[in-house]
């Protein structure tokens, strides 16, 4: 039904383009099937993901650094969907970072420990089966290595809040969100002193700022949302203790501190 939904809104939508071209200034429509899917979509993915970050911090040269993703054997520790749907954020973040700078052998590793932990989290029917050879099989395209990778973000996002399981959702969007915000934070020994750095840093402020709106909002009496709310708070108060005029270097060393803890403490076994 929804395939053919899609195909039904396709159409009408090509004859809409169709007819803007011989009226516009033969200005083009175009009405993609990628579009379209996320129209229909019932739950919007609420932030930006993890590729924003990770591609900021490829255009300024940031070198990639394998050992700052998490280990692949803690997952076989993650005991509790608390833990589970925080680190599917985390891995997911991390398969952002390989697929950024082509590591096709740390993309595939990663797919794997997600695909245990969809499994685990009952949320399998939610993801396209055929992801993890898709994947394979566009090893060597960035561009739909990112389309996939964020669909994938997409489809969980949709399928967690359809079947009433919006903390969890929300859980993955936390985890995505610290491990981007570590890696940014650590991948240089003296983040204060790389101006591009910094503003990579500022620019979490806002994302940071919506994700609490949306735990403090959407999930108040939901334990699993008060705790990593709990986590985030103390790092969101240093963000809004920024000045218009800038960061100081005690205030990204306290970011740098609090992203840490935070990341150590949710990817423990």
């Amino acid at each position: 039904m929804k395939n053919a939904f899609i195909c039904a809104v396709v159409m009408a939508g090509a004859l809409v383009a169709s007819s803007c071209s011989l009226s516009s200034n033969d200005k083009k429509t175009e009405v993609t099937k990628q579009n379209i899917e996320e129209n229909v979509r019932e739950f919007v993915y609420p932030l930006p993901t993890a590729f924003e970050t990770t591609e900021m911090l490829n255009r300024i040269e940031a070198p990639y650094i394998q050992t700052l993703c998490n280990d692949l054997t803690n997952a076989e520790g993650y005991l509790t969907e608390y833990k589970r749907a925080l680190n599917l954020g985390v891995y997911s973040a991390d398969m952002c970072y390989a697929s950024t700078y082509n590591q096709q052998q740390g993309i595939m590793d990663c797919m794997d420990v997600i695909k245990g932990l969809i499994e685990e989290l009952d949320m399998a029917t939610g993801v396209d089966p055929e992801l993890p050879s898709k994947l394979e099989s566009n090893e060597n395209n960035k561009d739909e290595l990112t389309k996939l990778i964020t669909e994938s973000f997409y489809d969980s996002y949709d399928y967690l809040n359809r079947n009433d399981r919006g903390p969890v959702s929300i859980l993955v969007v936390a985890g995505s969100w610290i491990e981007a915000e570590y890696v940014t934070t650590h991948i240089s020994e003296n983040t204060f002193l790389n101006k591009e750095m910094v503003k990579i840093v500022m620019s979490q402020s806002e994302p940071l700022a919506k994700l609490m709106e949306i735990l403090d909002t959407k999930f108040p009496n939901d334990e699993y949302a008060k705790t990593i709310k709990a986590g985030l708070t103390p790092l969101n108060n240093v963000y809004k203790a920024v000045a218009d005029g800038g960061i100081t270097e005690d205030q990204i060393a306290k970011i740098t501190e609090l992203v840490e803890a935070l990341r150590t403490e949710i990817t423990s076994k």
